[in-house]
Formats: C-alpha cells, sequence, structure tokens
C-alpha cells in the first residue's frame, strides 16, 4: 500500500501540477493514510436499504 501511496501522490502531483517538496512527501504520505483509515471505518457501518441522506440546511 505504501508504495500506491507514493504513485499516487506523484500522479495527483502531476496531473494538478502542484509541486510536492520531497522532504514534505512523508507528511502528505502519512495525512493520506489516516485520511484512508477514516473512509475504511465509514464504508464499513452498514446501512439499511431504507437510510436517508441528512437534508441539507441552510441559513
Amino acid at each position: 500500500m505504501r508504495e500506491k501511496l507514493d504513485d499516487y501522490i506523484d500522479a495527483l502531483s502531476a496531473a494538478l501540477s502542484l509541486p510536492v517538496d520531497p522532504a514534505w512527501k512523508p507528511a502528505v504520505k502519512m495525512n493520506l493514510e489516516v485520511s484512508l483509515r477514516m473512509a475504511y471505518l465509514v464504508e464499513e457501518f452498514p446501512l439499511p436499504d431504507e437510510s436517508e441522506p441528512a437534508p441539507v440546511y441552510v441559513a
């Protein structure tokens, strides 16, 4: 997974024309790892088919 994140960071950096300093790459990778762990937790939570999205409130 770690090598894939390196490739992902490189691909996104190129696609967005957003250079990532090599010194920052470990921090970017760590942030992505944490985000992915949180996403997996949300994805694993079972929801019934009848679930509805929350309404949008505008102030």
